[in-house]
C-alpha cells in the first residue's frame, strides 16, 4: 500500500525530505535500495523483484518519482504493472508534466495509483492519480509544504495521513532551523502502529477488518497468503545545495538492517 510524506520547498535546510514506507507481502523477492540501471539514466531505489519495477527511485540529474497504490476491493485483471509508472519518468528526459500527460492518457490500463514525480532542479512536483474511478484522470503540480499521501488521493484526511502530518510537523518545528535526524524520524514517525478507531474508517468498499489492519503508518497483518505489511522504511533528505542522501531500513529474511547512500545532485 504505502504511505509518505514530505515537505517540499518550505524548510530553510531541507528542499525535500521525504519519508515513506513500503507495504507489501513478506514473501514478495524485493531488492534493497542500490544503484541500479544501464546507460547515463542509473536509478536509486529498491526494487520489486517480480515485476522488475520500483516504489520509488531518484536519479543524479534531480529526478525522484514514488508511488502508493489506491485501496479498492477490486482489482483489475491483466492491469499492467504500477511499479512501471516511477520509471517511465525516472529514465526519461522528460519534464514532470509530460510523463504526467502520458501516464494520464493510459491511466485506465493501470489498477488503482498514485504518483508523485519531481524535478528537484527545477523545482517542479507533479500528482498524478487514476482516481476516482469513471473520471479523468488527474494532473496537479504539488505546492510548496507539507504533504501526506496514503491510499487515497492526495492530503485525503485519513486517519493516519492525519496522524503522520501532525507528528511529522511537530518533529520540524522541535529541530527548527536544523537539519532532521534520519533516525528520529524513523523511529519517532515511522514505526507508529496505532490503528484507527473503527467508527472512522474510510468507506473503500473492502473488508472492514482489512480495512482496520491497514490503518496504522506501520503495518503488519496476517493473512491466508502469508504476512503482510511494511517491508521497507525510506528517508530521502535533499538539501539546497543538490546533497542528497538516502536511508533505508529494510527487513531481509526476517531481520531488519539499515544503510545509507550518499549522492550529489549534478
Amino acid at each position: 500500500m504505502c504511505i509518505a510524506a514530505w515537505i517540499w520547498q518550505a524548510h530553510p535546510v531541507h528542499q525535500l525530505l521525504l519519508l515513506l514506507n513500503r507495504d507489501e507481502f513478506h514473501s514478495r523477492p524485493t531488492k534493497a535500495v542500490g544503484w541500479w540501471g544501464e546507460g547515463t539514466k542509473k536509478i536509486l531505489g529498491g526494487r520489486d523483484v517480480l515485476g522488475g519495477g520500483t516504489w520509488m527511485g531518484c536519479t543524479k540529474d534531480g529526478r525522484l518519482a514514488f508511488l502508493t497504490n489506491v485501496l479498492e476491493p477490486d482489482a483489475m485483471p491483466g492491469a499492467r504493472t504500477r511499479g512501471d509508472l516511477p520509471l517511465r519518468y525516472l529514465q526519461s528526459n522528460k519534464s514532470p508534466l509530460e510523463v504526467a500527460t502520458e501516464v494520464a492518457e493510459e491511466a485506465d490500463e493501470y489498477n488503482g495509483f498514485n504518483l508523485i514525480l519531481a524535478d528537484l532542479t527545477t523545482n517542479i512536483m507533479v500528482y498524478v492519480s487514476n482516481r476516482p474511478k469513471g473520471q479523468p484522470a488527474t494532473i496537479q503540480l504539488v505546492s510548496p509544504g507539507l504533504h501526506v499521501l496514503s491510499n487515497a488521493r492526495l492530503d485525503s484526511p485519513w486517519q493516519k495521513a492525519i496522524r503522520l502530518g501532525k507528528n511529522f510537523r511537530e518533529l520540524l518545528m522541535k529541530h527548527g532551523d536544523e537539519e532532521v535526524e534520519v533516525k528520529d524520524i524513523v523511529e519517532g514517525l515511522m514505526t507508529d502502529t496505532t490503528k484507527a478507531d473503527k467508527d472512522g474508517l474510510p468507506n473503500t468498499g473492502c473488508d472492514p477488518n482489512w480495512e482496520h489492519g491497514l490503518s496504522s503508518i506501520f503495518i503488519e497483518v496476517q493473512t491466508d497468503q502469508g504476512l503482510y505489511g511494511t517491508r521497507s522504511t525510506a528517508v530521502l533528505s535533499v538539501n539546497y545545495d543538490g546533497e542528497a542522501s538516502l536511508y533505508e531500513k529494510y527487513l531481509e529474511s526476517g531481520i531488519w538492517k539499515d544503510h545509507t547512500v550518499n549522492y550529489q545532485i549534478e
